[in-house]
């Protein structure tokens, strides 16, 4: 039981100061004074800001298969140092989640190393379809239906138009798109035969790249009525194929903007090089503002980070063989906070887009909000105490970040997922373990 007072909470539009109440890992109350029994802890949250935990609906934790580089319990541990209570994991690991028995094995391995709340997509190959489609009986308990219509690892980029119409035809659940088009891609390589270095990326993985892909999964689903969900969108191109005309619930085709992709230009891969390599790659300055002002007008309608390690090693090698992704999550929260305090983007629509949405996009039953009767994933940070990030406070297994030496303005006191303190001052509690979570499908 734990009592959070005189926090400014931040929920719905409006930050009022409130006191909390938690208890067997619910929010039991919220009011302005609630007065304290015997045995609870107590947080003083003066001066603090209290948000709903965010929600990251896209990372890569590389489990199994790839776990030199992470695992989903060492990146659970970087997300809620980072404020993020609950993820959804993508399924290009190895072997890839393409079977019903491979899903599970990864939501056991969750649910006995993750600190943070957790979900899992379902993949998609050329030739799995009818099996993709055993998911739609899980329509409660699994996020979506991941479909690489573009880069990817191992067998996972589908490009097979008769396994692309079945699946939108037929599921009954979210697809999230990863969309590039690779014969465009292709065509951009020629006219670069000997690319030297990352400044290269957006000029092969181009504005078409996207946008052609992006037409084409739109097109699908328009075609089938399908719930699409577009990922990490980069150009201003693309920003025509959404809207923000009706209310988020009610829409039927959504996209996500990365903060990388906010944050982030061309030009400044002279001095991250290939760290900021990632697909879609970091394009020319014109989309990032794009990207803001659809954010902010909401055609964009959620904030994630497709948080993707490498090592610094395999981040080192020369641009063509260097891979593409970026480790985000535990700064990301941050990174936006810096940007509320520059006056970029209001506190409210923050959590709107990084808490908010993606429950309301994903259906998730009982999470993203401070409400009573719902799960206890908060957050407690500090405005004005800066956190300057270091080897020595990175929780990525990959032990690297392109925000090395940067101090951000506000710093992240405390994280709860279900109530219980799984972060607290600058330390990570590795008792905690999240849930599964679950939709209102």
């Amino acid at each position: 039981m734990l009592l959070i007072k005189n926090a400014s909470v931040v929920n719905e539009g409006k930050t009022t100061v409130q006191d909390v109440l938690i208890k067997n890992g619910r929010i039991e109350k919220i009011a302005a004074s609630i007065q304290s029994d015997a045995g609870y802890k107590e947080i003083n949250a003066e001066g603090l800001y209290l948000l709903p935990g965010v929600i990251d609906d896209q990372v890569h934790f590389r489990e199994p298969g790839l776990t030199h580089k992470a695992s989903i319990g060492s990146e659970a541990r970087a997300a809620v140092a980072g404020g993020v209570t609950s993820f959804m994991e993508m399924p290009n690991t190895n072997p890839p989640a393409l079977t019903q028995e491979l899903l599970e094995d990864k939501y056991k391995i969750a649910a006995n190393t993750s600190v943070a709340n957790y979900s899992f997509f379902m993949g998609v190959s050329n030739d799995n379809a009818d099996e993709v489609l055993k998911t739609n009986a899980k329509k409660n308990d699994v996020c979506g239906i991941k479909i690489f219509m573009g880069s990817s690892t191992g067998n996972m980029l589908v490009d097979n138009y008769l396994t692309l119409n079945k699946i939108f035809g037929e599921s009954e659940l979210l697809i999230a798109t990863h969309c590039e088009d690779e014969r465009v891609a292709a065509a951009n390589k020629e006219k670069y035969p000997n690319p030297t270095d990352a400044s290269f990326h957006p000029l092969i993985r181009d504005e078409n790249v996207c946008f052609e892909s992006s037409f084409s999964a739109v097109q699908l689903a328009k075609q089938n009525n399908t719930r699409l969900h577009i990922l990490h969108i980069t150009t201003a191109k693309e920003l025509q194929l959404f809207s923000n005309m009706m209310p988020l619930a009610d829409k039927r085709i959504t996209s996500e903007v990365c903060v990388h992709h906010l944050h982030f230009t061309a030009d400044d891969y002279a001095k991250h090089g290939n760290l900021i390599k990632c697909n879609p790659a970091i394009k020319a300055p014109e989309n990032k503002a794009a990207l803001w002002e659809a954010l902010l007008d909401d055609r964009l309608d959620i904030i994630a980070t497709d948080h993707a390690p490498h090592t610094w090693e395999e981040k080192q090698q020369p641009y063509p063989q260097a891979p593409a992704g970026v480790p985000l999550i535990q700064h990301t929260l941050l990174l936006m906070l810096q940007y509320v305090q520059q006056g970029k983007i209001s506190i409210e629509k923050l959590v709107e887009k990084m808490s908010h949405a993606p429950a309301v996009c994903f259906q998730i039953a009982e999470r993203g909000y401070i409400r009573e009767g719902y799960f206890a994933d908060l957050v407690l940070v500090d405005l004005k105490n800066p956190y300057k990030v270091t080897k020595e406070n990175l929780l990525y297994k990959c032990g690297w970040s392109p925000f090395d030496g940067h101090s951000f303005p506000a710093t992240i006191k405390y994280t709860l997922v279900n109530g219980d303190i799984a972060y607290e001052n600058g330390q990570v509690n590795d008792t905690v373990r999240g849930q599964r979570l679950r939709f209102n499908r």
